[in-house]
């Protein structure tokens, strides 16, 4: 399988129960079969970890806009869109078997995006909104007239 960034051969991995292709030496990133990306998307999952230390080629430039065919699948191209509504992430994916390309850093940032939407949702438990507070003040005052 030819890494669908650089073109570079791509060498399986196995991290934890997952086993991945990489472009190891040539642009970093990472090809994952479909289901493959959530086992390891999340910074407690220790066996990502691995994969955020490819060795990469400083002389191999990926044009990112470039439309990427699916290493797995003959003659169809990549989707490129956004991981997650926050939008800060943009990842390829292949419409027909439902894999993803991650481009060397992505999945770093993904697993920071997750860490922090984890975070802030640990963050608003047992709070009450001042929306919360001003609609049940104002259900009180109506009930006193």
């Amino acid at each position: 399988m030819n890494c669908p960034a650089c073109s570079r051969k791509l060498t399986e991995t196995k991290v934890g129960a997952v086993a991945v292709d990489v472009c190891s030496g040539g642009c970093g990133g990472i090809w994952f079969d479909a289901f493959e990306l959530q086992r390891v998307d999340e910074q407690h999952e220790a066996a990502g970890k691995r994969l955020l230390e490819i060795p990469r080629n400083p002389a191999v430039i990926v044009d990112t806009t470039r439309k990427r065919a699916c290493p797995r699948c003959d003659g169809v191209k990549l989707k490129r869109h956004f991981f997650s509504a926050r939008r800060k992430v943009e990842v390829d994916q292949c419409p027909s078997c439902g894999g993803y390309w991650l481009d060397a850093g992505e999945l770093e940032q993904i697993r920071a995006e997750k860490a922090a939407s984890a975070a802030a949702a640990e963050a608003g438990k047992g709070t009450i909104s001042i929306e919360i507070i001003r609609y049940l003040y104002r259900i009180r005052l109506e009930g006193k007239g």
